[in-house]
């Protein structure tokens, strides 16, 4: 994808052409002037939904016409008048596209969807047509081939940058093969909004109803109180529902005591796109995975796996399977022993003929949890303030490792009114960004939880990072605070460190500032983020009663902090699954994609030869609702989740030995890699903070336990 758009397309999306009827006068339009507020905040107050069509579409006509002026330069092609100036040609694009795709993700009404539908092939076009326009690819080839070896810093890294995403985009491509890459973009393009309107319309309608109390017994009073509130959202259909979230396995599963309510909602989840009930994504997923193998063959790579590993830290998919490989072999027999464990324990109050089902694993082991360390979920969770957690922990920690200072700012809009803004300053009281967070969940926001920016920094275009962390935690009723898992705990450092990647940048142009980094890198500030939140200062900082507002008891602080990493192979394990999952797709030539009546019994092959088929332990995401991969930017990536853990867990080690929260390693951090964006090669800015030649993957089961 050429990195002008790729932005712009990390999410896909669907509607239909209702808003293209809509014409607003652009003058009117507040989409179509850089905003007047602080640091160019986006305007929710005056942006309406009929503006995102109209300012869409002229930044699409503005980038064309400023490609249209380089490429009729008659001067000679230079830095400057070539790179610099294709850099800056998609400014109004990359302004209004930053905004309206936070909307597809986070508040995706019906209005939003229709735009969708409408832009997405305009965009489509666009990117092919940059892609592909010949004499544009001809000026930059010519600044690379004479100016490449002049050029120092920044500047030489963004023509490189400019330079390969041409080549990956098939500019070097025959005529007649640019012609049939543009056809298969089209229609990756297209499948993508459809699997971006179908997985959450399964997701939603996979709710399971419920009719009496009694029935979610075992549930916490706030949670139940949450099911009442959940079903009356969804019309109240029965008095209670359960809302199925995007992981395969339930949280909800490890208190419910009713069993066959967790059969219930276990099948919810696995079944929500596979078919067998009234969704199926399966031919969306066949002739995607078709399409991406043929485009990696268009580009001469045996597949799409090794065209999209050829830029990463990784480089190629025998690196990838031998790193899974070693992880498989080591984690095998600890989830074996788990599981018979699990069985075991379950069998003393059912019988010795009880058999353990995926949908009872939970259970049992939070109850096995329990009893043995006399601790459960609701012990700790009113510790957990969802507002005490973000200030004084994720913030807290923030300020005591890189100087920050966070300052409400109720005078910026918002889209929605759960949003929060901050202004964050250093430790010199510069301001130098801002931070959104949007919590709770909602029908018209997707699973899961992510970071990006309606603004990313750049020092050439005076700009500030505007940066966002969205998440799906359960909102509290009107005058009660919101509590969190230590899951969802970790998920808040987790998502602000990416947001770090972000407000941290220092870096001369957009294209290469923030977050711009390979997939297996990407998530290892995020991973490294989650280490600060056991850290006793940290802890005590934040894990305060919600209603007393006294510190968590030291016991209990000692029982939570020491039960983390109990039963740690089941994650490990079904994060494996999901990214064998992911590469079995993705390896596969063209010729070879199974249709979509053949891809659960392709799914099952997949993991049995690699030897993750367990029921016991389901891939976090199945083929059928695997969003990272299908409607994502994960295809053949998502492995980098354990990849970058092990970069994660090796600069913890470098962390912990010279002082976790002393500012100097906090500052070390902060220039040699959160500042860099992707400036500088990364293996070696890794090995300059860390000390490492290569990374350290022993580290990574010992950090979790096993």
């Amino acid at each position: 994808m050429n990195a002008k758009l790729k932005k712009t397309f990390l999410t896909a999306c669907l509607a239909s052409s209702t808003m293209l009827a809509m014409a607003t006068n652009t003058n009117d339009n507040p989409l179509m002037h850089p905003s007047t507020l602080p640091f160019g905040a986006p305007d929710f107050n005056k942006i309406k939904y009929e503006h995102y069509l109209p300012a869409l579409q002229a930044g699409i006509a503005q980038q064309r016409a400023a490609v249209k002026r380089i490429v009729e330069n008659k001067a000679k092609p230079t830095f400057a008048n070539t790179i610099l100036a294709y850099e800056e040609s998609g400014n109004l694009l990359d302004r209004v596209s930053s905004i309206f795709f936070c909307l597809t993700s986070s508040d995706k009404t019906k209005e939003i969807a229709e735009t969708q539908k409408a832009i997405m092939p305009e965009l489509t076009a666009l990117e092919n047509e940059l892609s592909f326009n010949q004499k544009l690819w001809e000026r930059v080839k010519y600044v690379y081939d004479h100016e490449y070896k002049k050029l120092k810093g920044e500047d030489k890294r963004l023509l490189e940058e400019t330079y390969k995403s041409f080549v990956r985009s098939g500019a070097n491509l025959a005529a007649d093969k640019k012609k049939r890459m543009e056809t298969i973009n089209n229609r990756i393009s297209e499948l993508q909004q459809d699997w971006g309107n179908l997985l959450p319309e399964a997701t939603n309608s996979s709710v399971v109803w419920v009719n009496s109390k009694e029935e979610l017994a075992g549930l916490s009073d706030a949670d139940i109180a949450q099911c009442k509130k959940d079903a009356e959202s969804r019309g109240s259909k029965t008095p209670y529902c359960i809302v199925i979230v995007n992981t395969t396995q339930q949280p909800i599963l490890a208190s419910l005591d009713n069993r066959e309510l967790r059969r219930r909602v276990y099948e919810a989840s696995v079944h929500r796109a596979d078919g067998t009930r009234s969704f199926n994504t399966f031919p969306i997923v066949s002739e995607m995975a078709k399409l991406r193998a043929m485009k990696g063959e268009l580009m001469g790579y045996k597949d799409y796996a090794s065209y999209s590993l050829d830029k990463t830290m990784a480089k190629n998919t025998n690196n990838v399977y031998a790193f899974l490989k070693n992880l498989i072999a080591s984690y095998k027999p600890i989830a074996d022993a788990e599981t018979a464990e699990i069985e075991k324990y379950a069998q003393k109050s059912m019988g010795v003929d009880f058999k353990l089902q995926p949908y009872d694993r939970f259970y049992y082991s939070a109850k096995m949890k329990k009893e043995k360390y006399n601790l459960s979920e609701d012990d700790v969770k009113p510790y957990f303030n969802v507002d005490s957690v973000l200030v004084n922990g994720v913030f807290y920690a923030a300020h005591r490792v890189y100087g920050l200072n966070f300052k409400p700012r109720t005078d910026i809009p918002t889209y929605h009114p759960d949003m929060k803004v901050f202004e964050v300053s250093d430790k010199n009281g510069k301001t130098i960004a801002l931070f959104y967070v949007d919590y709770f969940r909602r029908p018209t926001k997707r699973g899961g939880a992510w970071m990006s920016s309606f603004a990313k920094q750049s020092t050439y275009r005076h700009q500030l990072p505007l940066i966002y962390n969205v998440c799906n935690m359960a909102k509290a009723p009107e005058g009660q605070p919101s509590l969190a898992s230590w899951d969802e705990v970790c998920t808040m450092f987790h998502e602000f460190g990416h947001a770090l990647h972000g407000i941290l940048s220092n870096c001369k142009y957009n294209t290469l500032s923030g977050t711009a980094v390979p997939r297996d890198f990407v998530e290892m500030p995020s991973q490294f983020n989650e280490s600060f939140a056991p850290i006793s200062e940290i802890f005590d900082h934040y894990a305060k009663h919600a209603t007393t507002g006294q510190a968590m008891p030291a016991d209990l602080k000692e029982k939570m902090l020491s039960s983390i990493n109990y039963q740690a192979a089941y994650a490990l394990g079904e994060n494996l699954a999901a990214t064998c999952l992911d590469m079995a797709w993705h390896v596969l030539p063209s010729k070879d994609v199974p249709l979509a009546s053949e891809a659960n019994a392709f799914e099952a092959k997949a993991l049995k030869e690699i030897g993750l088929l367990d029921s016991q332990v389901p891939p976090r995401y199945s083929t059928s609702y695997f969003n990272h991969v299908w409607g994502g930017g994960y295809a053949a990536g998502y492995y980098s989740y354990l990849w970058t853990e092990v970069l994660a867990v090796n600069i913890a080690n470098f962390f912990e030995k010279n002082g976790a929260l002393k500012p100097a390693t906090g500052q070390a951090m902060r220039d040699k890699i959160l500042s860099k964006g992707y400036t500088v090669d990364l293996m070696k800015a890794f090995s300059d903070l860390t000390g490492l030649k290569a990374p350290d993957a022993s580290a990574l089961l010992k950090a979790r336990g096993m």
